[in-house]
């Protein structure tokens, strides 16, 4: 819950608490937000900023760093690495700011496959078959040592920094990990497509799995599981979507899984389950609007006084939200129980 200004003056003017306490607990609170992240202009320029320099060293790497490959390539990542620790120690010991601490370990982190492949390069590993620029574009289970040390290094830099941000890479990393192994484990680029499908929904549903369990154990102070929550539906809900089904009971079933995401999005906090879940849902829709109910008057009107339910079971929800959670609380387990109630404070 989240308390706002004219809210302590509410409760300063209507007696509840003096307003030089109205002023104190107002600067706590606003002390204390600082350093979580958070939709204000310094934080956007600190997001902007850091994903630009991640991206100058993995994303938008040109085909002009192939003249620098080997050597002279792992040299410049060694320098902007340094640098990158040398703005992280400034930023947390001397600024005191965490968030942007948190971006420059990051960016230091994401020069591990470009560091990894300038290594290769130089040992005469890749014998200019395959270049950097590629690592984000193509599908080759050579790229597996990069991410494995790539998880390696993130793994070095949460144990030592403890930044939440962190967790971006490994989330990008496991996704493309989950791509590169199918072709790795079968020998097989070209015949595949299906089994990726369903590597992809496993794989998503693992880190979905991993990103609770952080849940669980880390709080929602530092929000180390939003990375992993997010790749990990985005994974899962992909392989799930493009599975092919010729069944309506199998379409049906993708309906319902989208409902149980969304439930789960709903009991979590989490609004990256109800997105995906809500693209979901009315791909489903669309598809029966289309092309099973194509000339069906009714099929509209059904569907919009669905919606309009669905509205008022919120308005019920919401006249009845404290005993209602009190009893979904009551039904669960202990370490659920408390990560349900810090979501919804």
């Amino acid at each position: 819950m989240q308390v706002t200004r004219e809210q302590l003056d509410e409760a300063a003017g209507a007696g509840l608490i003096a307003a030089e306490q109205a002023d104190a607990l107002w600067r706590f609170l606003h002390a204390s937000r600082s350093d979580a992240p958070g939709f204000r202009p310094a934080h956007i320029l600190y997001y902007v900023g850091g994903m630009l320099a991640i991206s100058a060293v993995s994303f938008f790497i040109t085909l002009a760093w192939s003249a620098f490959a080997g050597w002279p390539m792992l040299a410049i990542c060694g320098f902007l690495a340094w640098l990158g620790i040398a703005l992280t120690h400034y930023f947390l010991d001397i600024r005191r700011l965490p968030i942007p601490a948190g971006i420059m370990i990051t960016f230091t982190v994401a020069l591990t496959p470009l560091a990894v492949y300038s290594l290769q390069h130089a040992l005469g590993m890749w014998q200019g078959e395959q270049r950097s620029v590629d690592f984000h574009r193509y599908v080759d289970w050579r790229w597996i040592l990069m991410e494995l040390a790539t998880l390696a290094t993130a793994a070095i830099a949460l144990w030592r920094y403890r930044m939440p941000f962190l967790l971006f890479p490994v989330a990008v990393v496991l996704w493309y990990l989950q791509m590169d192994l199918v072709p790795f484990i079968f020998n097989d680029l070209d015949h595949t497509w299906e089994l990726r499908k369903l590597t992809s929904m496993v794989f998503g549903l693992a880190m979905i799995l991993l990103a609770f369990w952080v849940d669980v154990r880390s709080g929602r102070r530092q929000d180390y599981a939003f990375w992993l929550y997010l790749f990990g539906v985005l994974t899962f809900w992909c392989g799930l979507s493009l599975l092919r089904s010729d069944s309506e009971l199998g379409k049906f079933a993708y309906f319902l899984i989208n409902i149980a995401l969304l439930l789960v999005g709903t009991l979590l906090a989490r609004r990256v389950f109800a997105v995906f879940a809500a693209f979901g849902m009315l791909g489903y829709l669309g598809y029966l609007c289309y092309r099973v109910f194509e000339d069906s008057l009714l099929f509209p009107i059904v569907v919009a006084f669905i919606g309009i339910g669905i509205i008022f079971a919120g308005v019920q929800w919401q006249r009845h939200e404290q005993r209602l959670h009190a009893a979904i609380l009551a039904a669960l387990p202990g370490p659920m129980r408390e990560l349900v109630a810090r979501a919804h404070q």
